[in-house]
């Protein structure tokens, strides 16, 4: 009886022990490339230009006729 219990706690522990070590394994977070230009030419990869910065949003004013319309509704 004794080489029963002892024998289901050992299968038992062996497999939980398996499945532990088959979930570790370093999983990371896929790395991402960016996308190289290629030159129209040579057909070669360039390097990027650095780009201008943003233009700063200027608001525009509403014309008469969308003043009108948006009264309207």
């Amino acid at each position: 009886m004794a080489d029963l219990i002892k024998e289901v706690v050992e299968n038992v522990v062996e497999g939980v022990l398996k499945e532990i070590l088959k979930k570790t394994g370093g999983r990371s977070a896929t790395r991402r490339r960016k996308r190289q230009t290629r030159s129209s030419s040579t057909g070669r990869f360039t390097r990027k230009t650095t780009r201008k910065p943003a233009k700063k949003q200027v608001s525009r004013r509403r014309t008469a006729a969308s003043r009108s319309r948006q009264r309207k509704s």
